[in-house]
């Protein structure tokens, strides 16, 4: 299981709503100069980016990471394939799950740990539209019983 220790650079919180996650994963990611330090200005997208398992490494497609502004000729694609980094054996594990019907890898957040650039990412079943409402009805519910305790006790 993955934990986040360090500044949160971009988080997934359309993945919460669209899938169901099964289990987390910390991952490496294989950057180049200018895009870390777009990072560290906090300009980076992760809402429309999914992972995927080729010829035995893991990559990350639709990552939007801003051009910095004082890069020049040495700042790459926005939107470029990168790499993730991950041990044999979670690649090995993730390959396997997502053999599997409905399953996808999904990244969850975007944030340093220490110097380095991490991302989290997450085994990941699709919800059908009734387990999205059934969400909504849910957090509706926890809102409104919130508004009533704080109510109760003010007055």
């Amino acid at each position: 299981m993955a934990k986040t220790e360090g500044k949160l650079i971009a988080n997934n919180k359309k993945a919460y709503h669209d899938y169901f996650i099964l289990d987390t994963y910390e991952a490496g990611i294989s950057l180049h100069g200018t895009e870390v330090k777009s990072l560290r200005m906090g300009k980076c997208s992760i809402k429309e980016s999914f992972i995927r398992i080729e010829n035995g490494e893991v990559f990350i497609y639709g990552m939007h990471i801003s051009p910095y502004e004082k890069g020049n000729i040495f700042n790459k694609d926005p939107l470029r394939v990168k790499k993730l980094l991950l041990h044999k054996s979670e690649i090995n594990k993730l390959l396997g799950k997502t053999k599997e019907k409905g399953m996808a890898i999904v990244p969850l957040k975007v944030y340093f740990k220490g110097s380095l650039v991490k991302v989290e990412i997450g085994l990941a079943r699709g919800k059908k539209l009734y387990d999205k409402r059934d969400d909504i009805a849910k957090k509706d519910q926890k809102r409104e019983a919130q508004r009533e305790f704080k109510i109760r006790n003010l007055g």
